[in-house]
């Protein structure tokens, strides 16, 4: 069988960012069995208290994201520039933009939600 025709090769800076909200913008690129996402968020952006099936690594490249893992009540943690954060699946977490911040997501199996638009806790914060 020839695979080659499902090799892509993407160049970042050449894919549209798609705007979320006033403070938060993505990029993603996807494939059969994994998700890679760049997130930008605007300082003081807030992901609301979520979880879900896939699996996510989190690295900040850019900034810094303060975390709540389990509840809303739990102690924060922080991850700056160069740091990584492990969420195994199904683990509620939330998150605050402590400054500017471009983090890369890695999600497994891809987030189904992110590719059709129903991440409506993303779109609109408020509703979640």
């Amino acid at each position: 069988m020839d695979r080659t025709t499902e090799v892509r090769h993407l160049r970042w800076d050449a894919m549209e960012k798609e705007r979320l909200n006033e403070r938060l913008s993505r990029r993603i690129v996807t494939g059969e069995r994994a998700m890679l996402t760049q997130v930008y968020l605007d300082e003081g952006a807030i992901v609301p208290m979520h979880s879900h099936e896939n699996e996510q690594i989190t690295w900040v490249v850019k900034g810094a994201l303060r975390f709540w893992i389990g509840t809303e009540d739990s102690e924060p943690v922080d991850v700056r520039a160069g740091e990584v954060l492990v969420l195994p699946s199904r683990v509620p977490h939330k998150a605050l933009a402590l400054e500017d911040t471009l983090d890369v997501d890695i999600f497994t199996p891809p987030r189904q939600d992110w590719l059709d638009g129903s991440d409506a806790y993303l779109r609109d914060p408020e509703s979640a």
